[in-house]
């Protein structure tokens, strides 16, 4: 069982979940928007990724026998400049998502919650990743810049990328 204000916040983080797959879709319709099929094909690659993640967190609360509060969310921003915006708001959005598994790593550690520890410990290690990813490709796309050709082979590569659940889950 969770306490009480473990549970708001596993609740709390499984609505971030699910908001980041709708702040993905709505940068894949920005790229769809700029034809720029690759790189739509990454941030829906990226939403399922999130759901993903909103259902590990679902199906954690349900197995420690707690009550699941699915929450609503504000929409997403759907506008862009550039697409260098839209990496930086990316990677600017996977470092609150890593202080929000800080916060509940924080909250686990001083409850003495070892279950919570072992379950976050995932997330620690899949946050490292995802700051990586969004911090090499806004760099990619910063040095980019207006070269057309690069853009392009970007973009071809980021039309390769797929999501498989890992087999443990």
């Amino acid at each position: 069982m969770l306490s009480e204000k473990l549970l708001k916040e596993f609740n709390d983080q499984m609505k971030y979940e699910f908001a980041s797959a709708n702040y993905y879709l709505a940068m894949a319709g920005y790229c769809l928007d700029q034809d720029l099929d690759g790189f739509a094909n990454f941030f829906k690659v990226q939403a399922d990724e999130e759901r993903f993640h909103a259902m590990k967190f679902f199906n954690f609360i349900n197995d420690a026998g707690s009550r699941l509060e699915i929450q609503g969310f504000e929409d997403p921003k759907n506008e862009f400049s550039s697409l260098e915006e839209v990496f930086s708001f990316a990677l600017n959005h996977e470092k609150f998502v890593t202080s929000r598994i800080n916060l509940l790593m924080d909250i686990a550690v001083q409850e003495k919650n070892y279950a919570c520890v072992s379950f976050l410990n995932w997330f620690i290690d899949e946050q490292v990743e995802e700051e990586s990813m969004f911090n090499a490709l806004l760099n990619k796309v910063k040095r980019i810049g207006n070269n057309d050709a690069a853009l392009f082979l970007l973009d071809a590569e980021l039309a390769q990328r797929t999501f498989t659940p890992p087999a443990a889950e």
